[in-house]
């Protein structure tokens, strides 16, 4: 098989991580893998912040849980039911992409570098989770806090956001939902 494709299918969603910290050369690999994304224009409207300091991870953790609270409690995620429950996963390194708001690509774009990212991360031997709930984060009242904290670049905003580490959990592939493809020919 294709090596590429290989690490397609072999990529997953990890939700437990050794806490063993990232080394340099693997943040850089996995940021390179980033800003070599295709966007709009060339625009490159992101913004990537490496936090690896455990106490701001949860400090946003917490807000997320605050605003997440707030919901009907038929609108959260199950998750929320445990009260340990991390939006981390306990990571010891998480990529916050914010991006460019006044630009309309700007999103679409972050979310193609974040899977350039985790297929980076899988090639090197290293799990990866997706995260967009921490964008309730940016709703609560420490948000401007946590744009400041995240060095977010002025008329950036949260886009997505990418926990790494070594993955200590073992998650079997999904299993394609074939009906979700059409053709017209």
């Amino acid at each position: 098989m294709n090596e590429v494709l290989s690490v397609i299918s072999s990529r997953r969603s990890h939700r437990a991580y050794a806490p063993t910290q990232l080394t340099q050369e693997q943040i850089d690999i996995l940021l390179k893998a980033g800003m070599d994304s295709p966007s709009a224009v060339n625009r490159q409207p992101w913004h990537f912040t490496v936090v690896q300091n455990q106490n701001l991870l949860r400090d946003i953790n917490r807000a997320v849980w605050e605003e997440t609270m707030k919901a009907d409690p038929e609108n959260r995620s199950p998750r929320f039911r445990d009260p340990e429950f991390d939006v981390f996963y306990h990571a010891p390194t998480v990529i916050f992409i914010s991006c460019d708001q006044e630009n309309s690509w700007a999103v679409l774009d972050s979310g193609i570098a974040c899977q350039n990212i985790c297929l980076a991360a899988e090639s090197i031997g290293l799990g990866t989770v997706i995260l967009g709930m921490p964008r309730a984060a940016f709703k609560n009242e420490k948000a401007v806090d946590f744009r400041k904290a995240l060095l977010f670049p002025e008329n950036h905003d949260f886009a997505i956001a990418v926990a790494v580490g070594t993955p200590t959990d073992d998650k079997p592939a999904h299993l394609p939902a074939k009906d979700r493809i059409s053709y017209v020919r």
